[in-house]
């Protein structure tokens, strides 16, 4: 008799036609596949070399690392990333003005869904499973594989089940809740493994489930995957694309290892310099900085800009600091401006950009001298990630990071009206 099915289980079973379980190599088939300017033009490359045709309509291509361009060499990228879409006749390219930070763009553009199997040339690819999705980072040269066959292998991944209950108090999030998780089991403690969120998953916003996703990788997991329920429906109903079939987990389901979190016991936490596992509750932060970047593939949406410009509406940016503030796509834009959010950030003294990855990878648009420190709703603090070697990132939720822009050091948006 078989056994049951976690959710990253039954995907992969379903998408490679194996009755596949925890350990086992498939072959499956991918529903779309997406690279950008810096991964893209390596999978190109490739791709040329095996003199195949492209599975058009399963390629995805997103300029957004270094949007706009910010020199030369990143002006080829783009360029050769351009051509190679014009010359196969790829429809699934956003050119600048109509692009934004790729993971975004994946689900604004209804690409991510409920069910399916998506792989990206970029380690934050695992986003989508706050949809429901099996996604995940590949190489370029895998990329490449897809772009040609459609198909790739995969080493079916254990899971590990994390029960929520309760909900979340104002003020916390889903950026409070990964640090946390990643904090208990450190950068390496979901190695190639799903983690898979199960319980009271209506308490937790799917804005919040897909930073709670994003991150997954930087417990080292292969996916993070959220059921799908009547909100995430609702989430999708207007933009998705194509048919879409959502997964359960088996109640007799193996899982590696079982966490449990009470949302409702959770604060505000920052991770300090160098690893996403250094969090620490923000009220016990005491850290001067000199810039707030807010933004990102983890929390560029609509709803962390709502958080952010509640915090800060009617109050200034600090003297000493910089306020950066990049919604993460076209349509989060248009309707931040709409919603006056833009001309609330921008009365407060913050800088506003159009979509771009920018200095969450150290690209441009935010970089750090030495010594300076920032804190960002970004999802990684490495040394050097967001300029010099000597400079330091600090991971935090959009509340914290307009908070801290205000008051000039770390600190919960609660506690601001003590610091003056």
């Amino acid at each position: 008799m078989s056994k049951g099915k976690t959710i990253a289980e039954k995907i992969l079973s379903d998408k490679s036609g194996v009755d596949a379980y925890a350990g086992q190599i498939v072959n499956a088939q991918v529903d779309y596949v997406m690279v950008n300017d810096v991964t893209g033009p390596i999978a190109f490359r490739e791709f040329e070399e095996l003199g195949m045709e492209p599975v058009r309509e399963r390629m995805v291509l997103i300029p957004d690392h270094y949007v706009p361009n910010k020199d030369v060499a990143s002006a080829e990228q783009a360029k050769e990333m351009r051509e190679f879409a014009r010359r196969w006749g790829i429809d699934n390219y956003f050119e600048v003005g109509r692009s934004g930070v790729c993971h975004q763009l994946m689900v604004d553009e209804g690409f991510a869904a409920p069910g399916r199997l998506i792989v990206g040339a970029d380690s934050h690819t695992c986003t989508y499973g706050g949809l429901g999705a099996f996604s995940t980072g590949v190489g370029s040269t895998e990329a490449a594989a897809v772009f040609a066959t459609g198909r790739l292998w995969f080493k079916v991944p254990e899971s590990i089940k994390v029960n929520i209950k309760g909900s979340f108090r104002p003020g916390v999030g889903g950026k409070d809740l990964i640090i946390r998780i990643i904090t208990d089991i450190g950068v390496d403690g979901a190695t190639y493994k799903a983690f898979e969120f199960s319980g009271d998953i209506s308490a937790v916003p799917v804005s919040d489930r897909l930073t709670i996703a994003n991150m997954a990788i930087e417990a080292g997991g292969k996916a993070g995957i959220f059921p799908c329920d009547e909100m995430t429906e609702e989430y999708i109903k207007e933009t998705v694309r194509g048919e879409w079939t959502s997964y359960e987990a088996d109640p007799d389901a193996v899982y590696s290892a079982e966490l449990e979190y009470d949302l409702s016991e959770l604060e505000p936490m920052v991770a300090y310099p160098h690893l996403p596992e250094n969090g620490r509750p923000v009220s016990e932060a005491d850290v001067k900085i000199d810039q707030a970047w807010l933004g990102s593939c983890t929390n560029g949406r609509i709803e962390d800009l709502r958080i952010a410009a509640e915090v800060i509406k009617g109050r200034k940016v600090h003297p000493d600091v910089r306020f950066i503030v990049v919604p993460a796509s076209p349509r989060v834009f248009n309707q931040a401006m709409a919603e006056g959010l833009l001309a609330i950030f921008m009365d407060a003294g913050a800088y506003v950009s159009g979509p771009t990855c920018g200095a969450c990878l150290g690209g441009h648009m935010g970089i750090l001298a030495a010594g300076e420190r920032c804190v960002a709703s970004t999802n990684r603090n490495f040394i050097g990630r967001m300029g010099h070697k000597d400079s330091e990132v600090y991971l935090a939720g959009p509340g914290v990071v307009a908070a801290s822009a205000v008051a000039g050091k770390i600190v919960n948006p609660e506690k601001l009206e003590e610091v003056f």
